[in-house]
This record gives structure tokens, C-alpha cells and sequence, in this order.
């Protein structure tokens, strides 16, 4: 046990001069009081750190006091009152490497460090008006959700709150309720492709649900219409199926191929990569009603990827599929286009050594980079 001892007539602090002990062995709930206590700088009244425990926080806070005197940590300051010394001031003895411990950045490096990373992003990326009206720590902590949403939007993600979480930060709770709320009034999630409610599977087809107590006649739409994954899970079984299912990307474009399908046609709106949901509502359609599968996303790098992610789920099922409306001449004909980027290099490069890559596809890479050019499904459909 280290001593701690009386110098003068009213300071108490540990006794050698070994550095602080780390801390490791510090509760979490403690861990976390103590940050407030470090936030607020310099020296504190006793009173203040202890009534910023809270109702009941009271024997936490002293067991706290006592901990960081034990290893180190403070100078505690004492007078004398009702023939007994008590805490009167905290004297932090090194608050550097204490903030540094508890991952606090000093408001100063913060708004350097701000800086620093504003001036190395890309001047289009999402958000950085809205990071700019932040405190310096908040944007920092913040600053990855904006580039996610750079990368999410440029490889044509849509999904759930969960699957953008995943994607931005690699666990689906990972952002908080604070910095959703701060998304959700900086930009319009549902044109980003990030839903926060239930996502739904747009679909035409010559299709009967069956359900244990119901029927659901998909052909009666006059359109398309909108399932949940959780009402196709329901299904049990089907009566009908299209001769071929056709998947869009372009939502404008999947919209035009459903209202003017034939019959027997069967249509999907495929949201950009494949996100979780729909390759599970996707694959139970297949085994309620299976037909092959004519696929048409974007004629640029980032199409044929996706395409090939969502045939992936064809060849699961046995089933045939091939490219549709994604060749040379479709990308020829568009009205407008658009030249690579290095990005749109690299995935050609990976692109090329997919198994069972189309030769079509194949044929359509080799023609945009060797002419330099993309070009967007909107103008072919």
C-alpha cells in the first residue's frame, strides 16, 4: 500500500515519486465520472467534483478521490472544520497524461488536429459545412461518418441504419442516437440510400403470395408494388412465376421496365449493392417462384460489380442469369458519359479476375477503359 502523507499543514499526496499507475483497474463508471472531473480544467473544489456524481453518485465519488490519491494521480488540498480535515480542493498533478489516458483531447491540439484533417479531405465530400459548425472534438469524432457516406454513395449503397453502420464503422450499433439525430438534420438519409425504417423490395410480377391465412396477387398491382422483408419471409408458398426476372438498378429506370413489362415479365428494383435485406428477401423469391434473371445496372465498373453480386444469388439457386442492357452498344448509345476515375481503374483491374465472369461484361470493361468512358443505365432505359 502506498503511503500517502501530510505536507504542511493541508496537503495529502502519495509520498514517492514513482509515475502515476495506470488505469486499468479503474471501473468503467468511475472512468467516465472521471472525465467530467478532468474536463472541466485545472483545479476543482472538492464540493464541485463530488456533487457532479449525482444523487447516490456521493460514495462513488469518494472512492474515486481515494483511488486517484492512492496512485498518484492529485494533491488533495484539506481544512480543517468540526476537529477533522476534510477534502477541499483537487489538484490534478499531471492532467496532460491524465486526459491523454482517458482519450481527452485538449481543446487546442483538437481544433489543430480539425484542421488538419478538414484541409486533407476532398472538397466534395458529404457533410463538411455541417462538421465545420461542430467543436473540433465532436467533428473529429465525427469526420469518418462523412466519408462513409462518400464511399457508400459512390458505390451506390442503399440499406438500413444498421447496414450503413456496418459499412461506416464495422459493427451495426456503432453509431449513436447523438450522431444519427446530427445526420438525420444534416443531410436527407432516403436520398442517400439510408433508410430508417422498414426497407421494402419493389416488385412487378405475374406472382400469387401464399400465406397461412392470406393471398397476396402481386399481378393485381397496377405498377409494382412494395413488400417487407418480414411479408415475403411469411410467404409459404407461390402460385406462378415469371419466364425471367428482370433486375434494374436505376430506381427511375426500374420504375419505366415495371410499368411497361409484358405478363409473364417479373421485375426487382435492385438498390446499388446488394444490402443484407435484400439478398434474403431476393433468395426466398427464388425459392417461392425461380426463373432465371436478366440483370441491368450502370455500364461503368461499379454496375458490373454490382450486377455480379446480385447473379451471385442466381448461381446459389442453380439458376441462369445473364447481363441485360450492359454492353458495348447500349454504352455507346447513351446520350452522355462520363470519364474513369482511378477508382473505376482499380475495380476494373479486380473485375477481371472474377470467377465466371460474363465474356460480355468482360468485353464492356475492356471497351470502357480503353476508350475512357462510363456511362449511367437512366439513358438506356
Amino acid at each position: 500500500m502506498l503511503r500517502v502523507v501530510v505536507q504542511g499543514k493541508n496537503r495529502r499526496q502519495r509520498s514517492d515519486d514513482a509515475p502515476p499507475r495506470g488505469l486499468d483497474t479503474l471501473p468503467d463508471d468511475r472512468r467516465q465520472l472521471l472525465k467530467r472531473w478532468v474536463r472541466r480544467g485545472g483545479n476543482s473544489r472538492w464540493e464541485t467534483l463530488r456533487n457532479d456524481a449525482g444523487l447516490g453518485g456521493q460514495s462513488r465519488a469518494q472512492a474515486l478521490l481515494d483511488w486517484l490519491l492512492d496512485n498518484g494521480w492529485i494533491a488533495l488540498d484539506e481544512k480543517f472544520e468540526r476537529a477533522a480535515w476534510w477534502p477541499y480542493r483537487v489538484r490534478f498533478l499531471d492532467p496532460a497524461a491524465l486526459s491523454a489516458a482517458l482519450g481527452i483531447v485538449d481543446a487546442d491540439a483538437a481544433a489543430a488536429q480539425w484542421l488538419a484533417l478538414r484541409s486533407s479531405l476532398p472538397s466534395d465530400t458529404p457533410l463538411l459545412d455541417a462538421l465545420d459548425t461542430l467543436p473540433p472534438r465532436t467533428a473529429l469524432a465525427r469526420a469518418d461518418l462523412a466519408t462513409a457516406l462518400a464511399r457508400w454513395q459512390f458505390e451506390a449503397r442503399s440499406g438500413t441504419q444498421r447496414d450503413f453502420a456496418l459499412f461506416a464503422r464495422g459493427a451495426t450499433k456503432a453509431v449513436t442516437a447523438a450522431e444519427w439525430a446530427w445526420l438525420g438534420e444534416a443531410a436527407d438519409l432516403a436520398e442517400w440510400g439510408i433508410e430508417r425504417h422498414t426497407p421494402l423490395l419493389l416488385i412487378a410480377a405475374p406472382v400469387e403470395l401464399q400465406f397461412p391465412r392470406a393471398a397476396l396477387n402481386l399481378a393485381a398491382c397496377a405498377d409494382f408494388c412494395a413488400l417487407t422483408p418480414a411479408t415475403l419471409a411469411a410467404a409459404r408458398s407461390a402460385n406462378g412465376a415469371p419466364e425471367r426476372w428482370h433486375l434494374v438498378e436505376n430506381r427511375t429506370s426500374f420504375e419505366r421496365v415495371a410499368r411497361n413489362r409484358e405478363a409473364h415479365d417479373g421485375v426487382v428494383w435492385l438498390p446499388g449493392y446488394p444490402p443484407t435485406w435484400w439478398r434474403e428477401a431476393v433468395a426466398k423469391l427464388l425459392a417461392l417462384a425461380p426463373a432465371p434473371a436478366a440483370i441491368a445496372c450502370d455500364p461503368d465498373p461499379a454496375g458490373v460489380a454490382i450486377a455480379l453480386q446480385a447473379g451471385a444469388l442466381w448461381q446459389t439457386a442453380g439458376l441462369d442469369w445473364q447481363p441485360w442492357r450492359m454492353d458495348i452498344a447500349t454504352l455507346q448509345a447513351l446520350p452522355g458519359h462520363a470519364p474513369l476515375n482511378a477508382w473505376d481503374n482499380a475495380q476494373i483491374a479486380q473485375l477481371r479476375q472474377a470467377p465466371g465472369l460474363p465474356a460480355s461484361l468482360a468485353a464492356l470493361l475492356d471497351y470502357m477503359q480503353q476508350h475512357n468512358r462510363k456511362g449511367e443505365q437512366e439513358g438506356a432505359l
